[in-house]
């Protein structure tokens, strides 16, 4: 559900701008100036939207498109390229996230969508960089502030998009200036609570060139947009080299956060600053290695610890001084009282070993598993210890894991609970400060405003791709179909027909994709 709150601040905000300018616009005294105020500045206001236009970039524009013009003229035939080859992309790509969006919505648990992957920085980069991927093929599933996108990353996202957009109109002005089109100045825009900027071309110098030059013009937009989005990719892949003398990786991933009250907190929990180094004997180098070992302990069956077995221990699993019984779920416990510290084991006893027959006992956990091997069964524990002693496993419900999580020189972290339940309870980092007067967030911050803008700016070049109206995909697929059907279709209003119904199903293709995807968005 979207937020209440957050509908309240935006339409209330909305609302004192729009009155305040009715007022002002209605009043004999202030009228006149306060039009001559906004023309001056290039101001234009309406019911959610505001936007600002300005001619003082048109030099900085002119002299980009001087610089190399062969080379421009390369770099422009490239996005032409481009442009086209994305078009016929972004309509398989809307074709098929309809598909998974229709398939999900069938389903009797559907999986909602929770925006990008930057929103959990302890997911690992390459598991990062594959949601982007997904995030670029889901393109719908909307990204609403406080809806599933949290507010503490809302400086990454505005200033992702708005970067996205100025180097997007960027790429269209300079084109235009090298196809002798003039640029009548360069805007900015908000609507909603969505920033976004704007060129304005001359209008007859568009229309006096040809269509493979227009072409260029129109297919520079999205060009650019993959051109950042393949530069913060790269740069986010080379950030370890970049940052190298001043932080350290692979010793390790660094907690940078724990969620206050989580499973993970507490005065044996993790704290901000504590390097972890592995879970169970799942070694932890980094990030990445972090969600492999909790996803692999997800998916594997509980492990178990080999436990010394002195006679007054055998003597207490002969004895049986612990009555099992089964959960609801099926499984077996032994700890009625539900301690803290203590938790039910189940092993194999040393003298039915042939028989398998599993007892249960109520333990110390921390005193049964500290100091001790991982092991599968008994013989694990025969062949790596002289010294007699049994393989005994944490008796828990389905799902739920016991797991050790290394931090030295601290004592282990002891964790029960669902593994992904860990993962969003603390974020951590690759990058270990080598000096105590480094920040620690500064990798942090590069990393997930390389991961916004590698999503924002990809999936701006996808949309923009698409054949729509009012979108770049609609002058660029009227240029394409004048620069290609010219000598087989030679009626020019049959070629308009042509296009006018092409652009009539992308925009239904996305306007499908915009509805199914705003409603997985509320839908939870």
């Amino acid at each position: 559900m979207i937020p209440v709150p957050l509908v309240v601040c935006v339409l209330g905000g909305w609302c004192a701008v729009y009155l305040t300018d009715t007022l002002l616009k209605s009043s004999v005294t202030h009228r006149n100036s306060y039009e001559s105020w906004l023309a001056s500045r290039g101001l234009m206001l309406s019911p959610f939207h505001v936007r600002w236009q300005t001619t003082m970039f048109n030099r900085l524009f002119a002299y980009c498109a001087r610089i190399n013009p062969h080379a421009l003229f390369l770099w422009f035939s490239s996005g032409l390229v481009f442009g086209v080859i994305a078009m016929l992309g972004s309509v398989l790509l809307l074709i098929r996230t309809l598909q998974q969006t229709l398939a999900q919505m069938t389903t009797d648990n559907p999986r909602i969508a929770v925006g990008v992957c930057v929103l959990v920085e302890s997911v690992s980069q390459c598991e990062c960089l594959r949601q982007s991927f997904l995030f670029l093929v889901s393109l719908m599933r909307l990204q609403v502030p406080g809806v599933n996108l949290p507010t503490s990353q809302l400086a990454y996202f505005f200033i992702a998009l708005l970067l996205s957009g100025v180097i997007h109109e960027l790429g269209h002005a300079v084109a235009a200036l090298r196809e002798q089109v003039r640029v009548n100045g360069f805007g900015m825009f908000v609507f909603v609570v969505y920033p976004g900027a704007f060129v304005d071309l001359f209008t007859t110098h568009l229309n006096l060139i040809s269509p493979t030059q227009q072409l260029r013009i129109f297919c520079a937009g999205v060009w650019h947009n993959f051109v950042l989005c393949v530069a913060a990719l790269a740069f986010l892949f080379l950030l370890p080299l970049f940052l190298f003398p001043m932080y350290s990786t692979g010793a390790g991933a660094l907690v940078i956060e724990v969620v206050q009250g989580s499973s993970a907190d507490g005065p044996r929990g993790l704290s901000v600053g504590d390097i972890v180094t592995g879970l169970e004997d799942c070694p932890v180098r980094g990030v990445e290695d972090w969600a492999h070992c909790l996803s692999h302990l997800s998916h594997t069956p509980q492990t178990g610890y080999c436990s010394p077995s002195p006679p007054f221990i055998l003597l207490l699993f002969l004895l049986r001084l612990f009555v099992a019984f089964k959960r609801l779920d099926g499984t077996m416990d032994c700890c009625s009282n539900n301690s803290l510290t203590d938790l039910c084991f189940s092993y194999i006893k040393p003298q039915n070993r042939n028989i398998k027959e599993r007892e249960y006992a109520c333990m110390p956990v921390r005193k049964m598993v500290t100091g001790t091997r991982v092991c599968r069964s008994d013989e694990d524990c025969i062949t790596h210890s002289h010294a007699a002693s049994v393989c005994v496993t944490p008796s828990l419900e389905n799902q739920t894991r016991f797991i050790r999580v290394t931090h030295p020189p601290n004592t282990h972290m002891l964790f029960v609970g669902y593994p992904p339940h860990l993962q969003y309870a603390v974020s951590l980092t690759n990058f270990v400060p080598r000096f105590g007067f480094l920040h620690q967030d500064l990798p942090v911050f590069l990393e997930t405003f390389c991961k916004y803008v590698v999503s924002l700016s990809g999936a701006l070049a996808v949309v923009n791709s698409v054949p729509c109206f009012a979108l770049d995909g609609q002058w660029m697929l009227n240029a394409l179909l004048e620069a290609t059907l010219v000598n087989v279709v030679t009626d020019r209003q049959r070629r308009e027909l042509i296009g006018f119904f092409l652009l009539l199903a992308g925009s239904a293709l996305l306007a499908a994709n915009v509805a199914l995807g705003l409603w997985m968005v509320t839908a939870r």
